[in-house]
């Protein structure tokens, strides 16, 4: 269904026009006011006991699984999208001359792990060039064959929006015995995702933007064949009866279950987890398909007024709902983000395109309002 304003919920003036979540989630006040307890609490550390350690970081990991639909033993607690391929990047096997593909264009934290693992393991990174018809998912299934060691792709184009249908792309990198790494950064939160369905390999997602968390709290989920892989670092959390305190020097071989071997060092982050925890605990109770639903109509009617201002986006049937690029012949001048937040409506400029990303506390007056400061613009 589609839901009512939000606005409320968040602290945003009501003098600005924010439709750039993509670039950072606004704070909900409940998200804050968890911060500002959290930051009160490690004032007084006696009020911190050993078993916090533990049970805050679990709360988490359960939200986040039931958030993709998985199960609480694959998802790890990760700082960072480049924190969570490095650990894909440590255990996907790559022989000599095998390809990893990716998107042209990519963000660069999806791309520089694997400019990496090539390099060292004699593999060529492949980027999937942009398709003129914008079918990101024909033009992925047209390259991997079984070459392809790797497929690494988000699920929707961070610069516009651009769909990549992850089921397909998934059975047909099953099909060649290629591993699946989705960075859901841009997605994950507005546009439903089943790892039970799509199954990848590793799915990570950072959580300020459409997960609405703080910044540096990020989630990996790991399918069961990875989960008994190699991390990439040791931290005592992660050793097999860490919560016993008083035995810490009776070191272990063994790991906690799962993929919590795969957490950052103080994953146990005492400001940080309770605020994620609040974020997430608001996005499964408005629930993904309807954030989806909501956001689409927002973005038809963004479309609509800039195809009336002679700009390109992608076609409606393969662009995701919540974030749309609007594309100009020769680009922008750089100083268009600019004069639009002097007016105190923010957008990004990503490549050639403009990108709008709203949420709940848009409505079709902040859409109406950029329009019209786009046509004085462009």
């Amino acid at each position: 269904m589609i839901l009512p304003t939000q606005r409320h919920l968040f602290d945003l003036p009501d003098d600005v026009t924010w439709l750039n979540c993509a670039y950072m989630s606004p704070q909900l006040h409940a998200v804050t006011e968890a911060g500002k307890e959290a930051v009160i609490r490690k004032a007084r550390p006696w009020q911190v006991r050993p078993e916090d350690f533990f049970t805050e970081s679990e709360a988490l990991r359960g939200s986040f699984a039931r958030l993709v639909g998985g199960d609480v033993e694959g998802v790890a607690l990760v700082p960072s999208v480049s924190y969570g391929l490095a650990v894909a990047a440590a255990n996907v096997p790559v022989r000599v001359g095998q390809r990893l593909l990716v998107l042209a264009e990519e963000f660069p934290s999806n791309v520089y792990p694997w400019r990496e693992l090539a390099e060292r393991s004699g593999g060529q990174v492949v980027a999937v060039r942009r398709p003129e018809d914008g079918d990101w998912t024909r033009a992925l299934l047209a390259e991997l064959d079984e070459r392809t060691a790797l497929v690494a792709v988000p699920h929707c184009h961070w610069t516009d929006g651009g769909l990549v249908d992850l089921v397909r792309v998934g059975a047909r990198a099953r099909e060649v015995g290629a591993a699946l790494a989705v960075d859901g950064t841009q997605s994950l939160g507005a546009l439903p995702l089943n790892v039970a369905e799509v199954r990848p390999d590793f799915l990570v997602a950072a959580g300020y933007k459409w997960l609405m968390g703080p910044y540096s709290q990020g989630f990996l989920y790991v399918a069961p064949r990875f989960r008994e892989g190699r991390p990439i670092e040791h931290n005592w959390l992660l050793r097999g009866g860490s919560e016993d305190f008083s035995r810490l020097v009776d070191y272990r071989d063994d790991f906690q279950p799962g993929a919590r071997r795969f957490d950052v060092g103080e994953r146990s982050n005492f400001v940080l987890v309770p605020m994620a925890m609040e974020a997430l605990r608001q996005l499964l109770a408005w629930g993904a398909a309807d954030i989806q639903e909501t956001l689409r109509a927002l973005t038809e009617r963004v479309t609509k007024g800039a195809r009336a201002l002679h700009l390109e986006v992608p076609p409606e049937p393969l662009r995701a709902g919540h974030l749309v690029g609007l594309k100009r012949r020769g680009g922008y001048a750089p100083e268009v983000a600019a004069k639009l937040a002097a007016r105190k409506v923010f957008v990004s400029v990503r490549g050639d395109s403009i990108r709008v990303s709203p949420h709940l506390y848009n409505t079709e007056a902040d859409v109406d309002r950029l329009l019209e400061e786009l046509d004085a613009l462009v």
